[in-house]
């Protein structure tokens, strides 16, 4: 990690509220700075003294609160509303896109978004998960958790960049694939288990960022990469908290005590080798200074995109399988849950 990059509080001066508990003594705070700069502008009192004192603890608060997070809280803290999407990413960091469309079999999911991407002097294959802002884009988007076609689509358009040569950039964004019985009947399963095996063996780079949401199958399905990254308060784990809590316990209450349990957080997947790269937030995560998070992300791709491109394609290959081959080899580094 970059030493000398530094990371503002945050984009704007106003804060949108994200709902999470731990945040309230946070949002305080800026509700005191806000009344006391208004006041400023109000009655022309000099209180800059007073402002920069509430600055200074604000940033101490929030260092302190996330410095601290639980599993559970690093959860919520991945499924903000205000956090960036791929949409985000493709609208801000890339100078060009064209999106492609369609499995050539049943339909054009839009819970993942294909497409010929451009950033700087890099040309490559873009494939991520779709969950969209609005109640709308998220309803068409199915918040993200892709159909077979999806997972039929992305196989098709990284097959492409294989015979384009383009490496392939691929962001996970899902809380898992759809479970519902029309998926489950066109194939969920196959489709899924069908990338994974054909990424192995696909003769281009492939880097995974995992920029929210990790869940199951639904992120592994574009998540197998020469490096896999992960933004420092997203999470990736085999199930949802919620669902391991409901086949475990039966309980949904108990979602905090599986997400401990799934070792899901960055932190723990980059001691187990899970993972290759934890990508720095913005104080107080990439919710409140979007566009600085996204700037982190593009110098990280970048670097990586220059290393994997270096790298001859059959050590490429030869690494990605020795990589996942490996990680059975965490089996009993933790103690089973009671």
């Amino acid at each position: 990690m970059d030493p000398s990059c530094e990371f503002p509080l945050s984009d704007s001066p106003k804060r949108p509220k994200g709902g999470m508990a731990f945040e309230r003594p946070i949002e305080e705070i800026e509700t005191q700075i806000a009344e006391l700069e208004s006041l400023s502008l109000e009655t022309r009192l000099d209180i800059s003294m007073e402002i920069e004192a509430l600055k200074a603890r604000l940033r101490d608060t929030i260092d302190k609160t996330y410095s601290d997070l639980t599993a559970w809280e690093r959860v919520n803290v991945a499924r903000h509303p205000k956090r960036p999407v791929a949409s985000d990413y493709i609208a801000e960091l890339l100078d060009d896109f064209i999106e492609l469309h369609g499995d050539r079999t049943f339909g054009d999911d839009r819970a993942i978004v294909t497409g010929l991407a451009t950033m700087e002097e890099y040309r490559f294959l873009l494939v991520a998960h779709r969950k969209g802002r609005t109640t709308k884009e998220r309803l068409e988007c199915n918040f993200g958790c892709a159909h077979p076609e999806g997972y039929r689509k992305a196989l098709r358009k990284m097959k492409l960049a294989e015979r384009l040569g383009i490496p392939i950039v691929s962001m996970i964004n899902t809380p898992g694939a759809y479970p519902g019985i029309g998926a489950e009947e066109r194939g969920q399963a196959m489709a899924i288990a069908e990338n994974i095996l054909e990424m192995f063996s696909l003769r281009v780079p492939i880097l995974v960022v995992v920029i929210g949401e990790g869940g199951s199958g639904g992120a592994l399905g574009i998540g197998v990469g020469d490096r896999v990254l992960m933004l420092e308060h997203a999470y990736y784990s085999v199930i949802s908290p919620e669902g391991c809590a409901a086949i475990l316990w039966r309980d949904g209450d108990r979602s905090p005590d599986a997400a401990e349990a799934l070792r899901l957080t960055s932190k723990d997947l980059d001691r187990l080798g899970v993972i290759d790269e934890v990508v720095r937030e913005p104080l107080g995560g990439a919710h409140r200074a979007p566009m600085v998070a996204m700037d982190e992300v593009k110098r990280v791709l970048i670097r990586n995109l220059d290393e994997l491109l270096e790298t001859p394609i059959d050590r490429l290959l030869e690494d990605r399988r020795r990589k996942y081959r490996h990680m059975s080899e965490m089996e009993g580094r933790f103690p089973r849950l009671s």
